[in-house]
């Protein structure tokens, strides 16, 4: 039985992963911060799953759980890491404190560190263990290609988690531990209940509260239309069962869309989404 970590199984894309791969006869240790949380997975999804809990930003928790990962495992290898805890930050760039900052990174880049550092001994740099090398899935977003306003903290952490991963999957080849970046758009996750939820009430006196708000009006709306879970889920799967999986793997509910962002001048996108949040100057 393979057997894969999963960071951020509470709810969301980290759930549906833990689900299809305990479907598909993994054993799944899965992070949540909560231990109500635990109580609760371990009910829904069974024997062969098992809770580490851990906060992906306290990097002495993060290294607990890997020691107790490699003892359950008996001298086998891990099949594969799957990064996918994460938070979003909106406010603009001028308008939100270093600490903001720091607390979308922290999670958004330096957690993924933590844990493939924690992990990567049991994945394959390890000689001393048995089994094949395993695979880090890193969970990024169309953010890492598109630099989103009011959603700048995000993207970055975005475009830092990507040039992480494809500098990681060159340093990897050396154990034969293969860096698969999947990178979703709009996902039917609990992410946008919670940035709807976030008290904006501090950037009140902001010129840009009201593009905040038309923002934070479209949540539901992003909400409805993106994809479910599950089908970042099977995407995963692949990562890591693909003989040759794709190194970025993008999966967005309105590929035009995004290929219209990603090719258009950039000037041309920045006027297009200026008019649509009200981001134009004062004539």
């Amino acid at each position: 039985m393979p057997s894969v970590v999963v960071t951020g199984v509470s709810t969301g894309i980290g759930h549906a992963i833990a689900k299809l791969l305990l479907d598909k006869g993994f054993r799944v240790f899965g992070s949540v911060r909560k231990p109500a949380d635990a109580e609760r997975l371990i009910h829904e999804f069974g024997a062969n799953f098992t809770p580490l809990i851990f906060d992906v930003t306290d990097e002495a928790a993060v290294h607990a759980a890997a020691a107790e990962v490699r003892a359950a495992l008996g001298g086998e290898r891990l099949a594969g890491l799957i990064n996918n805890a994460g938070i979003a930050v909106s406010g603009a760039v001028i308008d939100l404190s270093a600490d903001d900052f720091r607390r979308q990174f922290e999670v958004n880049v330096i957690g993924p560190i933590v844990a493939t550092q924690a992990f990567a001994p049991l994945l394959g740099t390890d000689d001393t263990l048995r089994g094949s090398p395993g695979r880090i899935v890193m969970m990024s977003s169309i953010a890492g290609k598109f630099g989103n306003p009011l959603m700048a903290a995000y993207s970055a952490s975005k475009h830092a988690l990507n040039g992480l991963s494809d500098g990681l999957r060159r340093e990897m080849m050396l154990f034969g531990i293969d860096v698969v970046i999947v990178a979703p758009g709009a996902v039917k996750t609990p992410i946008w209940a919670k940035a709807e939820q976030e008290d904006v009430s501090r950037f009140a006196n902001s010129p840009f509260y009201p593009a905040l708000l038309k923002i934070r009006a479209m949540l539901p709306k992003m909400d409805e239309s993106g994809l479910p879970p599950e089908t970042i889920a099977q995407h995963v799967l692949d990562a890591l069962t693909s003989p040759k999986p794709k190194a970025h793997d993008v999966i967005t509910p309105g590929p035009l869309q995004f290929w219209l962002s990603t090719k258009l001048p950039p000037r041309w996108v920045d006027r297009i989404v200026a008019r649509r949040l009200g981001l134009q100057p004062a004539k």
